[in-house]
């Protein structure tokens, strides 16, 4: 019965946000500095404290927003960029997936979709989201992250702002970004 109501859930959850607007949601824009954070995360099950500011010490970073652990788009996404991790990675660039969910699913969520390629954190009451400004209302009046991709140098100035119900076009963009920044430094 446990799992018969996740898949509901997860179906109802689904459906709802094929629905929604996308319209009058405005992100960061390109050019604006990235609020720094500190989020629980999770990377192949295993949780830890992850700060924005911190990993983009290591390059840039590829900071995706989704709306939902286990909803078909958000799984595909995740294993779209599971798929392409190695070319960010190789390109100098980290991919973190955000959304609104607890740690737990998350943890859960980073070792069976993103298949333990990278880091997904939880952000509860969807504050990060806020902060960039991707919150929308999900079901029952809660926020939970628009499907909105970043790319932010290590500076802290974001790249690339990209909102799209399309989960492959993310990928595209992001990697098409990431490919820029490495191409003016060289």
């Amino acid at each position: 019965m446990k799992i018969r109501n996740k898949i509901a859930t997860s179906f109802g959850l689904g459906l709802l946000l094929a629905v929604l607007p996308v319209q009058g949601i405005a992100a960061l824009q390109q050019g604006a500095k990235a609020p720094d954070f500190t989020l629980n995360a999770a990377q192949g099950g295993k949780s830890f404290s992850l700060t924005l500011k911190q990993t983009l010490r290591n390059g840039p970073v590829v900071l995706y927003f989704f709306p939902a652990a286990f909803t078909p788009g958000c799984t595909m996404e995740a294993h779209l960029f599971a798929e392409a991790n190695s070319q960010f990675n190789q390109l100098g660039a980290r991919v973190i997936g955000v959304t609104a969910g607890n740690i737990d699913r998350v943890a859960e969520f980073s070792k069976s979709e993103c298949r333990d390629k990278f880091a997904v954190a939880a952000d509860p009451g969807a504050k990060v989201a806020v902060k960039y400004d991707t919150a929308m209302p999900g079901p029952n009046q809660t926020l939970i992250s628009n499907r909105t991709s970043f790319v932010i140098a290590p500076d802290g100035t974001i790249l690339l702002s990209y909102t799209d119900r399309n989960p492959q076009a993310h990928i595209e963009k992001t990697l098409a970004a990431v490919r820029a920044w490495n191409a003016k430094r060289g």
